[in-house]
Protein backbone atom coordinates (compact mmCIF):
# COMPACT_ATOMS: atom_id res chain seq x y z
CA UNK A 1 0.00 0.00 0.00
CA UNK A 2 2.88 2.35 0.77
CA UNK A 3 4.30 1.76 -2.71
CA UNK A 4 0.94 2.63 -4.25
CA UNK A 5 0.73 5.84 -2.21
CA UNK A 6 4.25 6.79 -3.31
CA UNK A 7 3.22 6.30 -6.94
CA UNK A 8 0.11 8.38 -6.33
CA UNK A 9 2.15 11.31 -4.98
CA UNK A 10 4.26 11.23 -8.12
CA UNK A 11 1.20 10.96 -10.36
CA UNK A 12 0.63 13.67 -12.96
CA UNK A 13 -1.91 13.61 -15.78
CA UNK A 14 -0.41 12.27 -19.01
CA UNK A 15 0.61 14.89 -21.53
CA UNK A 16 -1.60 14.99 -24.67
CA UNK A 17 1.33 14.14 -26.97
CA UNK A 18 1.93 10.92 -25.03
CA UNK A 19 -1.72 9.93 -25.41
CA UNK A 20 -1.09 9.99 -29.16
CA UNK A 21 2.46 8.65 -29.36
CA UNK A 22 2.13 5.72 -26.96
CA UNK A 23 -0.69 3.94 -28.82
CA UNK A 24 1.11 4.71 -32.07
CA UNK A 25 4.37 3.20 -30.79
CA UNK A 26 2.54 0.04 -29.68
CA UNK A 27 0.81 -0.13 -33.07
CA UNK A 28 4.05 0.13 -35.02
CA UNK A 29 5.76 -2.44 -32.79
CA UNK A 30 2.99 -5.01 -33.24
CA UNK A 31 2.65 -4.34 -36.97
CA UNK A 32 6.38 -4.64 -37.65
CA UNK A 33 6.55 -8.12 -36.15
CA UNK A 34 3.15 -9.32 -37.37
CA UNK A 35 4.02 -8.34 -40.94
CA UNK A 36 6.89 -10.81 -40.92
CA UNK A 37 4.67 -13.50 -39.35
CA UNK A 38 1.97 -12.80 -41.94
CA UNK A 39 4.57 -13.24 -44.66
CA UNK A 40 5.56 -16.61 -43.17
CA UNK A 41 1.91 -17.78 -43.16
CA UNK A 42 1.51 -16.72 -46.79
CA UNK A 43 4.61 -18.70 -47.72
CA UNK A 44 3.25 -21.75 -45.85
CA UNK A 45 -0.07 -21.50 -47.73
CA UNK A 46 1.76 -21.17 -51.04
CA UNK A 47 3.93 -24.14 -50.12
CA UNK A 48 0.91 -26.38 -49.49
CA UNK A 49 -0.90 -25.16 -52.63
CA UNK A 50 2.12 -25.99 -54.79
CA UNK A 51 2.85 -29.40 -53.22
CA UNK A 52 1.39 -32.91 -53.37
CA UNK A 53 -0.90 -31.93 -50.47
CA UNK A 54 -2.66 -29.21 -52.47
CA UNK A 55 -6.00 -31.07 -52.72
CA UNK A 56 -6.07 -31.96 -49.02
CA UNK A 57 -5.17 -28.38 -48.09
CA UNK A 58 -7.96 -26.96 -50.25
CA UNK A 59 -10.44 -29.54 -48.93
CA UNK A 60 -9.66 -28.54 -45.34
CA UNK A 61 -10.71 -24.92 -45.93
CA UNK A 62 -13.77 -25.96 -47.98
CA UNK A 63 -15.24 -28.25 -45.31
CA UNK A 64 -18.67 -27.15 -44.10
CA UNK A 65 -19.02 -25.69 -40.60
CA UNK A 66 -22.49 -25.33 -39.08
CA UNK A 67 -23.26 -22.94 -36.21
CA UNK A 68 -26.73 -22.77 -34.70
CA UNK A 69 -29.53 -25.17 -33.76
CA UNK A 70 -30.10 -28.45 -35.61
CA UNK A 71 -33.87 -27.95 -35.99
CA UNK A 72 -33.88 -24.16 -35.85
CA UNK A 73 -31.91 -21.14 -37.02
CA UNK A 74 -28.40 -22.05 -38.15
CA UNK A 75 -25.64 -20.83 -40.44
CA UNK A 76 -23.90 -23.37 -42.67
CA UNK A 77 -20.87 -22.22 -44.66
CA UNK A 78 -17.44 -23.52 -45.73
CA UNK A 79 -14.61 -22.90 -43.25
CA UNK A 80 -12.89 -20.33 -45.48
CA UNK A 81 -16.22 -18.44 -45.62
CA UNK A 82 -16.30 -18.23 -41.83
CA UNK A 83 -12.74 -16.89 -41.91
CA UNK A 84 -13.51 -14.25 -44.56
CA UNK A 85 -16.89 -13.15 -43.23
CA UNK A 86 -16.83 -13.75 -39.47
CA UNK A 87 -13.19 -13.72 -38.35
CA UNK A 88 -12.37 -10.80 -40.64
CA UNK A 89 -15.22 -8.83 -39.06
CA UNK A 90 -12.96 -8.57 -36.00
CA UNK A 91 -10.17 -7.29 -38.27
CA UNK A 92 -12.52 -4.64 -39.66
CA UNK A 93 -13.71 -3.76 -36.16
CA UNK A 94 -10.11 -2.94 -35.20
CA UNK A 95 -9.79 -0.92 -38.42
CA UNK A 96 -12.87 1.04 -37.31
CA UNK A 97 -11.26 1.66 -33.91
CA UNK A 98 -8.02 2.81 -35.55
CA UNK A 99 -9.92 5.15 -37.87
CA UNK A 100 -11.86 6.59 -34.93
CA UNK A 101 -8.66 7.19 -32.94
CA UNK A 102 -6.75 8.73 -35.84
CA UNK A 103 -9.50 11.15 -36.93
CA UNK A 104 -10.14 12.34 -33.36
CA UNK A 105 -6.79 12.50 -31.55
CA UNK A 106 -4.28 11.02 -34.01
CA UNK A 107 -2.62 11.62 -37.36
CA UNK A 108 -5.85 12.64 -39.13
CA UNK A 109 -7.25 14.96 -36.47
CA UNK A 110 -6.36 18.29 -38.10
CA UNK A 111 -6.74 19.66 -41.62
CA UNK A 112 -2.97 20.02 -42.00
CA UNK A 113 -2.38 16.40 -40.99
CA UNK A 114 -5.28 15.15 -43.09
CA UNK A 115 -4.50 16.82 -46.41
CA UNK A 116 -1.47 14.87 -47.65
CA UNK A 117 -2.53 11.30 -46.73
CA UNK A 118 -6.07 11.84 -48.08
CA UNK A 119 -4.83 13.24 -51.40
CA UNK A 120 -2.09 10.61 -51.67
CA UNK A 121 -4.47 7.76 -50.81
CA UNK A 122 -7.07 8.91 -53.36
CA UNK A 123 -4.40 9.14 -56.06
CA UNK A 124 -2.93 5.81 -54.97
CA UNK A 125 -6.36 4.18 -55.28
CA UNK A 126 -7.59 5.84 -58.47
CA UNK A 127 -4.58 5.19 -60.73
CA UNK A 128 -4.35 1.40 -60.02
CA UNK A 129 -8.12 1.08 -60.61
CA UNK A 130 -7.82 2.96 -63.91
CA UNK A 131 -4.89 0.81 -65.04
CA UNK A 132 -6.85 -2.33 -64.18
CA UNK A 133 -10.00 -1.14 -65.97
CA UNK A 134 -8.01 -0.07 -69.04
CA UNK A 135 -6.96 -3.70 -69.40
CA UNK A 136 -10.11 -5.46 -68.18
CA UNK A 137 -13.03 -3.21 -69.16
CA UNK A 138 -15.71 -5.38 -70.74
CA UNK A 139 -13.80 -8.54 -69.88
CA UNK A 140 -14.85 -11.30 -67.42
CA UNK A 141 -12.48 -9.93 -64.77
CA UNK A 142 -13.83 -6.37 -64.88
CA UNK A 143 -15.32 -6.66 -61.37
CA UNK A 144 -11.83 -6.94 -59.88
CA UNK A 145 -11.06 -3.23 -60.40
CA UNK A 146 -10.97 -2.66 -56.61
CA UNK A 147 -8.29 -5.30 -55.99
CA UNK A 148 -5.12 -3.24 -56.70
CA UNK A 149 -6.36 -0.20 -54.75
CA UNK A 150 -5.47 -1.40 -51.23
CA UNK A 151 -2.34 -1.20 -49.06
CA UNK A 152 -1.45 -3.77 -46.39
CA UNK A 153 -0.04 -1.74 -43.50
CA UNK A 154 1.25 -4.81 -41.62
CA UNK A 155 3.56 -5.78 -44.50
CA UNK A 156 4.59 -2.16 -45.09
CA UNK A 157 5.52 -1.56 -41.45
CA UNK A 158 7.32 -4.92 -41.37
CA UNK A 159 9.45 -3.83 -44.33
CA UNK A 160 10.20 -0.48 -42.69
CA UNK A 161 11.30 -2.32 -39.54
CA UNK A 162 13.95 -4.13 -41.59
CA UNK A 163 15.46 -0.74 -42.48
CA UNK A 164 15.77 0.12 -38.78
CA UNK A 165 16.62 3.59 -37.53
CA UNK A 166 17.22 4.97 -41.03
CA UNK A 167 13.45 5.38 -41.50
CA UNK A 168 12.39 8.90 -40.40
CA UNK A 169 9.38 9.25 -38.14
CA UNK A 170 7.69 11.48 -40.73
CA UNK A 171 7.72 8.65 -43.28
CA UNK A 172 6.21 6.19 -40.80
CA UNK A 173 3.47 8.65 -39.91
CA UNK A 174 2.71 9.39 -43.57
CA UNK A 175 2.43 5.71 -44.51
CA UNK A 176 0.33 4.94 -41.44
CA UNK A 177 -2.09 7.81 -42.12
CA UNK A 178 -2.20 6.93 -45.82
CA UNK A 179 -3.05 3.31 -44.95
CA UNK A 180 -5.85 4.44 -42.63
CA UNK A 181 -7.40 6.57 -45.39
CA UNK A 182 -6.82 3.67 -47.78
CA UNK A 183 -8.79 1.40 -45.44
CA UNK A 184 -11.65 3.91 -45.36
CA UNK A 185 -11.76 3.89 -49.17
CA UNK A 186 -11.64 0.09 -49.24
CA UNK A 187 -14.56 -0.19 -46.79
CA UNK A 188 -16.64 2.24 -48.87
CA UNK A 189 -15.83 0.31 -52.04
CA UNK A 190 -16.83 -3.00 -50.42
CA UNK A 191 -20.10 -1.55 -49.12
CA UNK A 192 -21.08 0.31 -52.32
CA UNK A 193 -19.76 -1.82 -55.17
CA UNK A 194 -19.43 -5.39 -53.93
CA UNK A 195 -23.02 -5.91 -52.78
CA UNK A 196 -24.81 -8.10 -55.36
CA UNK A 197 -28.37 -8.13 -53.93
CA UNK A 198 -29.80 -6.03 -51.12
CA UNK A 199 -32.50 -7.20 -48.70
CA UNK A 200 -33.78 -4.06 -47.00
CA UNK A 201 -35.64 -5.86 -44.19
CA UNK A 202 -32.48 -7.55 -42.96
CA UNK A 203 -30.56 -4.30 -43.37
CA UNK A 204 -33.17 -2.57 -41.21
CA UNK A 205 -32.78 -5.18 -38.48
CA UNK A 206 -29.02 -4.66 -38.59
CA UNK A 207 -29.63 -0.93 -38.12
CA UNK A 208 -31.79 -1.77 -35.10
CA UNK A 209 -28.73 -3.42 -33.58
CA UNK A 210 -26.71 -0.23 -34.06
CA UNK A 211 -29.50 1.82 -32.45
CA UNK A 212 -29.44 -0.54 -29.47
CA UNK A 213 -25.69 0.07 -29.15
CA UNK A 214 -26.31 3.84 -29.03
CA UNK A 215 -28.98 3.38 -26.36
CA UNK A 216 -26.67 1.16 -24.29
CA UNK A 217 -23.96 3.81 -24.52
CA UNK A 218 -26.37 6.51 -23.37
CA UNK A 219 -27.26 4.31 -20.39
CA UNK A 220 -23.53 3.90 -19.57
CA UNK A 221 -23.70 0.11 -19.98
CA UNK A 222 -20.08 -1.09 -19.76
CA UNK A 223 -20.49 -4.87 -20.25
CA UNK A 224 -18.38 -6.16 -23.15
CA UNK A 225 -20.57 -9.29 -23.33
CA UNK A 226 -23.73 -7.23 -23.92
CA UNK A 227 -22.12 -5.26 -26.75
CA UNK A 228 -20.69 -8.47 -28.25
CA UNK A 229 -24.15 -10.08 -28.35
CA UNK A 230 -25.73 -7.00 -29.94
CA UNK A 231 -22.83 -6.78 -32.41
CA UNK A 232 -23.27 -10.46 -33.32
CA UNK A 233 -26.98 -9.80 -33.96
CA UNK A 234 -26.13 -6.90 -36.32
CA UNK A 235 -23.50 -9.06 -38.03
CA UNK A 236 -25.99 -11.86 -38.78
CA UNK A 237 -28.55 -9.37 -40.08
CA UNK A 238 -25.94 -7.65 -42.24
CA UNK A 239 -24.87 -11.06 -43.58
CA UNK A 240 -28.45 -11.83 -44.58
CA UNK A 241 -28.97 -8.34 -46.06
CA UNK A 242 -26.47 -8.88 -48.87
CA UNK A 243 -24.04 -6.19 -47.65
CA UNK A 244 -20.76 -7.78 -46.69
CA UNK A 245 -20.95 -8.41 -42.92
CA UNK A 246 -17.45 -7.10 -42.23
CA UNK A 247 -18.94 -3.62 -42.71
CA UNK A 248 -20.64 -4.26 -39.35
CA UNK A 249 -17.21 -4.40 -37.70
CA UNK A 250 -16.20 -1.02 -39.11
CA UNK A 251 -19.47 0.64 -38.06
CA UNK A 252 -19.22 -0.73 -34.51
CA UNK A 253 -15.59 0.41 -34.33
CA UNK A 254 -16.55 3.94 -35.39
CA UNK A 255 -19.34 3.96 -32.80
CA UNK A 256 -16.98 3.12 -29.93
CA UNK A 257 -16.47 6.11 -27.57
CA UNK A 258 -13.12 7.88 -27.77
CA UNK A 259 -13.47 9.62 -24.39
CA UNK A 260 -12.91 7.90 -21.06
CA UNK A 261 -15.64 7.74 -18.44
CA UNK A 262 -13.26 9.20 -15.84
CA UNK A 263 -10.73 11.96 -16.60
CA UNK A 264 -7.23 12.02 -15.01
CA UNK A 265 -8.06 14.65 -12.37
CA UNK A 266 -11.15 12.77 -11.24
CA UNK A 267 -9.15 9.53 -11.15
CA UNK A 268 -6.62 11.11 -8.81
CA UNK A 269 -9.38 12.20 -6.42
CA UNK A 270 -10.89 8.71 -6.49
CA UNK A 271 -7.52 7.08 -5.82
CA UNK A 272 -6.80 9.32 -2.84
CA UNK A 273 -10.20 8.59 -1.30
CA UNK A 274 -10.22 4.85 -2.13
CA UNK A 275 -6.75 4.13 -0.73
CA UNK A 276 -7.81 5.58 2.61
CA UNK A 277 -11.02 3.51 2.65
CA UNK A 278 -9.23 0.30 1.63
CA UNK A 279 -6.75 0.75 4.49
CA UNK A 280 -9.54 0.74 7.06
CA UNK A 281 -11.74 -1.95 5.47
CA UNK A 282 -11.63 -5.67 6.17
CA UNK A 283 -12.74 -8.88 4.50
CA UNK A 284 -15.57 -8.70 1.96
CA UNK A 285 -15.85 -4.92 2.17
CA UNK A 286 -12.16 -4.51 1.34
CA UNK A 287 -12.43 -6.81 -1.69
CA UNK A 288 -15.54 -4.92 -2.85
CA UNK A 289 -13.68 -1.60 -2.66
CA UNK A 290 -10.70 -3.02 -4.57
CA UNK A 291 -12.99 -4.41 -7.32
CA UNK A 292 -14.72 -1.06 -7.60
CA UNK A 293 -11.38 0.73 -7.79
CA UNK A 294 -10.19 -1.68 -10.48
CA UNK A 295 -13.28 -0.90 -12.56
CA UNK A 296 -12.84 2.86 -12.15
CA UNK A 297 -9.16 2.71 -13.11
CA UNK A 298 -10.01 0.73 -16.27
CA UNK A 299 -12.63 3.33 -17.15
CA UNK A 300 -9.99 6.07 -17.03
CA UNK A 301 -8.86 4.74 -20.41
CA UNK A 302 -11.15 5.37 -23.38
CA UNK A 303 -13.02 2.34 -24.78
CA UNK A 304 -11.36 2.85 -28.18
CA UNK A 305 -7.85 2.67 -26.71
CA UNK A 306 -8.68 -0.14 -24.29
CA UNK A 307 -10.41 -2.40 -26.81
CA UNK A 308 -7.91 -1.68 -29.58
CA UNK A 309 -5.05 -2.55 -27.23
CA UNK A 310 -6.78 -5.80 -26.24
CA UNK A 311 -7.67 -6.90 -29.78
CA UNK A 312 -4.84 -5.58 -31.91
CA UNK A 313 -2.38 -8.32 -31.01
CA UNK A 314 -5.04 -11.01 -31.58
CA UNK A 315 -5.84 -9.56 -35.00
CA UNK A 316 -2.18 -9.21 -35.94
CA UNK A 317 -1.06 -12.67 -34.83
CA UNK A 318 -4.24 -14.78 -35.16
CA UNK A 319 -6.91 -13.29 -37.44
CA UNK A 320 -4.69 -12.05 -40.28
CA UNK A 321 -2.38 -15.12 -40.31
CA UNK A 322 -5.43 -17.45 -40.45
CA UNK A 323 -6.80 -15.33 -43.30
CA UNK A 324 -3.46 -15.72 -45.11
CA UNK A 325 -3.47 -19.50 -44.57
CA UNK A 326 -7.03 -19.74 -45.89
CA UNK A 327 -6.65 -17.45 -48.89
CA UNK A 328 -3.03 -17.31 -50.08
CA UNK A 329 -2.95 -20.98 -51.09
CA UNK A 330 -2.89 -20.63 -54.86
CA UNK A 331 -0.87 -22.65 -57.36
CA UNK A 332 1.69 -20.35 -58.98
CA UNK A 333 2.41 -21.02 -62.65
CA UNK A 334 3.70 -19.05 -65.61
CA UNK A 335 0.24 -19.19 -67.19
CA UNK A 336 -1.32 -17.87 -63.98
CA UNK A 337 1.12 -14.98 -63.72
CA UNK A 338 0.62 -14.12 -67.40
CA UNK A 339 -3.20 -14.25 -67.25
CA UNK A 340 -4.94 -10.95 -68.11
CA UNK A 341 -6.40 -10.46 -64.60
CA UNK A 342 -3.06 -11.20 -62.95
CA UNK A 343 -1.16 -8.82 -65.25
CA UNK A 344 -3.72 -6.05 -64.64
CA UNK A 345 -3.34 -6.41 -60.86
CA UNK A 346 0.46 -6.60 -60.99
CA UNK A 347 0.64 -3.41 -63.06
CA UNK A 348 -1.91 -1.74 -60.81
CA UNK A 349 0.04 -2.49 -57.63
CA UNK A 350 3.60 -2.17 -58.96
CA UNK A 351 3.10 0.85 -61.21
CA UNK A 352 -0.29 2.36 -60.38
CA UNK A 353 0.24 2.73 -56.65
CA UNK A 354 3.55 4.66 -56.77
CA UNK A 355 2.47 6.75 -59.76
CA UNK A 356 -0.81 7.71 -58.09
CA UNK A 357 0.71 8.46 -54.69
CA UNK A 358 3.72 10.41 -55.98
CA UNK A 359 1.87 12.48 -58.60
CA UNK A 360 -1.02 13.39 -56.27
CA UNK A 361 1.39 14.25 -53.44
CA UNK A 362 3.57 16.43 -55.66
CA UNK A 363 0.47 18.17 -57.00
CA UNK A 364 -0.80 18.81 -53.46
CA UNK A 365 2.55 20.28 -52.41
CA UNK A 366 2.80 22.44 -55.55
CA UNK A 367 -0.71 23.80 -54.92
CA UNK A 368 0.26 24.42 -51.27
CA UNK A 369 -2.52 22.16 -50.04
CA UNK A 370 -0.05 20.04 -48.05
CA UNK A 371 3.62 19.73 -47.10
CA UNK A 372 5.89 16.72 -47.05
CA UNK A 373 6.85 15.48 -43.56
CA UNK A 374 10.36 16.00 -42.19
CA UNK A 375 12.82 13.54 -43.70
CA UNK A 376 10.66 12.84 -46.76
CA UNK A 377 11.76 14.15 -50.16
CA UNK A 378 10.70 13.18 -53.69
CA UNK A 379 13.08 10.21 -53.87
CA UNK A 380 11.95 8.83 -50.51
CA UNK A 381 8.33 9.42 -51.54
CA UNK A 382 8.91 7.28 -54.66
CA UNK A 383 10.19 4.44 -52.47
CA UNK A 384 7.26 4.82 -50.09
CA UNK A 385 4.80 4.86 -52.99
CA UNK A 386 6.26 1.67 -54.40
CA UNK A 387 6.20 0.03 -50.97
CA UNK A 388 2.50 0.94 -50.72
CA UNK A 389 1.90 -1.43 -53.62
CA UNK A 390 1.91 -4.27 -51.09
CA UNK A 391 -1.81 -4.92 -51.04
CA UNK A 392 -1.90 -8.47 -49.71
CA UNK A 393 -4.67 -8.80 -47.08
CA UNK A 394 -7.25 -6.26 -48.29
CA UNK A 395 -6.54 -6.95 -51.98
CA UNK A 396 -7.13 -10.69 -51.61
CA UNK A 397 -10.21 -9.96 -49.53
CA UNK A 398 -11.72 -7.71 -52.22
CA UNK A 399 -10.79 -10.26 -54.90
CA UNK A 400 -12.72 -12.94 -53.00
CA UNK A 401 -15.82 -10.71 -53.12
CA UNK A 402 -15.75 -9.82 -56.80
CA UNK A 403 -14.18 -12.70 -58.70
CA UNK A 404 -15.10 -16.40 -58.87
CA UNK A 405 -13.22 -19.62 -59.65
CA UNK A 406 -10.24 -19.33 -61.96
CA UNK A 407 -10.50 -15.56 -62.07
CA UNK A 408 -10.06 -15.49 -58.28
CA UNK A 409 -6.99 -17.72 -58.52
CA UNK A 410 -5.53 -15.40 -61.16
CA UNK A 411 -6.30 -12.39 -58.98
CA UNK A 412 -4.59 -13.98 -55.96
CA UNK A 413 -1.56 -14.76 -58.12
CA UNK A 414 -1.46 -11.15 -59.29
CA UNK A 415 -1.76 -9.84 -55.72
CA UNK A 416 1.05 -12.08 -54.47
CA UNK A 417 3.40 -11.30 -57.36
CA UNK A 418 2.54 -7.58 -57.46
CA UNK A 419 2.93 -7.24 -53.69
CA UNK A 420 6.27 -9.09 -53.77
CA UNK A 421 7.62 -6.88 -56.56
CA UNK A 422 6.40 -3.75 -54.78
CA UNK A 423 7.92 -4.84 -51.47
CA UNK A 424 11.32 -5.66 -52.93
CA UNK A 425 11.36 -2.59 -55.18
CA UNK A 426 10.23 -0.24 -52.41
CA UNK A 427 12.79 -1.63 -49.98
CA UNK A 428 15.60 -1.19 -52.50
CA UNK A 429 14.63 2.40 -53.29
CA UNK A 430 14.37 3.34 -49.63
CA UNK A 431 17.67 1.60 -48.89
CA UNK A 432 19.34 3.72 -51.58
CA UNK A 433 17.60 7.02 -50.90
CA UNK A 434 17.32 7.14 -47.10
CA UNK A 435 20.29 8.63 -45.23
CA UNK A 436 22.57 6.19 -43.44
CA UNK A 437 21.26 7.38 -40.07
CA UNK A 438 17.92 8.97 -39.27
CA UNK A 439 16.11 9.82 -36.09
CA UNK A 440 13.00 7.85 -35.26
CA UNK A 441 10.12 8.77 -33.02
Amino acid sequence: MAAVETKLKEYTPERPILRISKPLARFLHVESNSGLFLMLCAVVALGFANSDLAKEYAAFWKQTVVIGFADGFHLSYPLYYWVNDALMAIFFFVIGLEIKREITIGQLSTREQLALPVIAAVGGAAVPALIYLSLQFGEPGEAGWGVPMATDIAFVVGCLALLGSRVPRGLKMLLLALAIVDDILAVLIIALFYTEQLYLSWLAWSAVGFVIVIVLQKLDVRSVLVYTLVGAFSWVCMLKSGVHPTVTGVILGLMTPITALIDPDRLRQILEKSLSEIKNAQGYKRRELINELEFLVSESVSPVERIESALHTWVAYVVMPIFALANAGVAISSDGVASPVSVAIILGLFLGKPIGIVLSSVLAVKMKLAVLPDGVNLKVLCGAGLLSGIGFTMSIFIASLGLPGELLDSAKTGVIVGSALSGVGGMLLLYWFLPKQSRTG
